[in-house]
């Protein structure tokens, strides 16, 4: 059964050790897989290493993760060709799509390219979870900030815009992210903006934000907003991921 309405689960985390591999799927991966509303079978997920290059060593470990882990896997290359003239077609399949990390100014030029962005928001609509880290939560905002040009953070205000809102990753990991973000919501670059610490995600059903989760105890999310230039920040409390919802 697909997601209804609509969901993504934007984060800065979801990979944990793994306990034979090198890498397990954390809860923040499985969180959007039980979003999925799959049941009686294994989950299906897909993963999608643009951003990262579609590096064939973390095509493999994410591979490894999901076989431990007991979940129907693949993986979205798109070089030196994607896998099939019909992208949402094999999107599709999926219960829910884990997006990497990277370059998000690189992820979104190869996805034009190719269509992909087309192809998500049509698999969205059709009730795919998208998901993902970093480059994988910036994508489906408006924006945001990145270090894809430099190593100087700079803005990205051409993501997918499925979501109205900018967005911040490794908020607490990464200190110069925060002043940055505050800097474009106040000048109008970005529009009011959702971020989160290492290990959160966020939920949005839709458009709107329902729930913020957590997968280590203690960090936070945070609505960044600006009145007449003058920013403020709320912070939001998550539920940690295995507690009653």
């Amino acid at each position: 059964m697909p997601a209804t309405p609509p969901t993504i689960l934007a984060t800065s985390g979801g990979l944990v050790r793994g306990e034979r591999t090198r890498y397990g799927l954390g809860p923040l991966v499985h969180h959007a897989l039980e979003l999925s509303g799959v049941a009686g079978r294994a989950p299906r997920l897909c993963y999608v290493g643009t951003a990262g290059g579609d590096d064939r060593w973390w095509n493999a470990q994410m591979a490894e993760a999901a076989a431990a882990s007991g979940v129907g896997f693949s993986c979205l290359n798109l070089f030196p060709m994607p896998p099939t003239s019909d992208l949402s077609g094999f999107l599709g399949e999926h219960d829910a799509l884990w997006v990497g990390g990277g370059s998000v100014a690189n992820l979104l030029a190869l996805w034009r390219l190719h269509g992909l962005d087309v192809a998500m928001r049509e698999v969205w609509e059709a009730g795919v979870v998208l998901a993902g880290v970093s480059a994988g939560s910036l994508c489906w905002h408006v924006g945001g900030t990145t270090d894809s040009f430099g190593p100087q953070l700079e803005p990205v205000t051409d993501a997918l815009g499925l979501l109205p809102y900018g967005n911040g990753v490794h908020y607490d990991s990464e200190e110069r992210r925060r002043p940055l973000l505050h800097s474009l919501v106040a000048d109008g670059t970005l529009p009011d903006s959702y971020a989160t610490d290492d290990g959160v995600g966020l939920r949005y059903e839709g458009t709107r934000l329902v729930e913020v989760v957590s997968e280590v105890p203690g960090k936070a999310a945070y609505f960044v907003s600006a009145t007449g230039g003058e920013v403020s920040e709320e912070r939001l409390e998550p539920r940690l991921l295995g507690t009653p919802s």
